[in-house]
């Protein structure tokens, strides 16, 4: 008998969004498949690897980060210029940890002038992330997306309680908006509506369902990301038909496991190659999952990442 090899058919497409423009542009989704299946549709675009940048200095890093980037923590154009032209990342991702009100407290304004000055330093496409703090992140992407102007930046998180000013932000400049919802399939599709009614064009939203890192909630966010991807290819649901985004570094270095050291847990072996294993385990699977974009941390994964995007294409 002959063998038939059973394919899976799709009804629906992700859709593709374009960050940046003259000539430092990527292209992300656009899927008719699940990842990595080249077999059974397209998958047009290569998952895009955007490395962080702080806009204040991390006072609580294990050394296995430090050994790699301390010659330009504290300086965020040096750092980003080390991460495209030594790192090779797609794309740079401010992290404005310093603006959050329970911390540094950095106005609006600094944060823009960073914004400015990083974006004016690089060749490649940018990603603004405030501190999580939804009213203060509201002021500073008003003032963000105005000190960049119309050059298509990928702007976020924008959630239920500040989703009206980011994408009203978003809007006036012709920028992207990554929407975050807590692990949830309905609330981010309800939150993408909420955007749409606003008048974002739906070609320009990221769902950023959160990330669980290794050990820390992975199953969940994998299982909520890849209900999202099936909802969109199987169902042709609309919305939540966008790329998805992975804040990856932040949550992975998180974990206990990744920045304990080997005097505190002896058994645990080399804290350097934990470390790094931990972000590229967590950016893997989440890449199996669906994500588009990963925002990672430290150089060394990053280039693991690499090596199998190599492998599996």
């Amino acid at each position: 008998m002959a063998f038939t090899e059973p394919l899976e058919k799709y009804n629906g497409t992700i859709r593709e969004v374009t960050i940046g423009k003259d000539g430092s542009q990527i292209k992300v989704g656009g899927e008719t498949a699940l990842p990595f299946c080249f077999y059974e549709g397209e998958l047009p675009n290569e998952p895009v690897i955007a490395m962080e940048v702080f806009d204040s200095a991390p006072s609580d890093w294990p050394q296995a980060l430090l050994d790699d980037l301390s010659d330009v923590i504290g300086d965020p154009v040096a750092w980003a210029k080390k991460c495209q032209d030594e790192y090779k990342a797609d794309a740079i991702c401010i992290q404005l940890a310093g603006t959050d009100p329970n911390g540094e407290d950095k106005s609006p304004e600094d944060a823009a002038s960073v914004v400015k000055a990083v974006k004016d330093a690089i060749s490649i496409p940018l990603i603004v992330y405030g501190s999580g703090n939804a009213d203060k992140d509201a002021e500073v992407m008003k003032k963000v997306s105005g000190a960049v102007g119309d050059d298509s930046i990928l702007i976020g998180p924008a959630v239920e309680e500040n989703y009206k000013p980011v994408t009203a932000a978003a809007m006036g400049y012709n920028h992207i908006v990554s929407g975050n919802t807590p692990i949830d399939v309905n609330m981010a599709k309800q939150l993408n509506i909420l955007m749409t009614q606003l008048g974002l064009d739906a070609n320009s939203i990221i769902i950023d369902p959160t990330t669980g890192a290794l050990g820390y909630g992975l199953e969940y966010s994998y299982s909520v990301m890849e209900r999202l991807r099936l909802a969109a290819l199987q169902q042709d649901d609309k919305m939540t038909q966008m790329p998805m985004l992975s804040n990856v570094g932040k949550e992975a270095w998180r974990a206990r496991e990744a920045k304990i050291d080997e005097d505190e847990e002896p058994t645990w072996g080399d804290a350097r190659k934990r470390g790094i294993l931990w972000e590229a385990i967590t950016a893997m699977s989440l890449l199996l999952a669906g994500s588009d974009i990963l925002i990672m941390r430290h150089p060394e994964a990053v280039k693991l990442i690499r090596g199998a995007f190599e492998k599996i294409s």
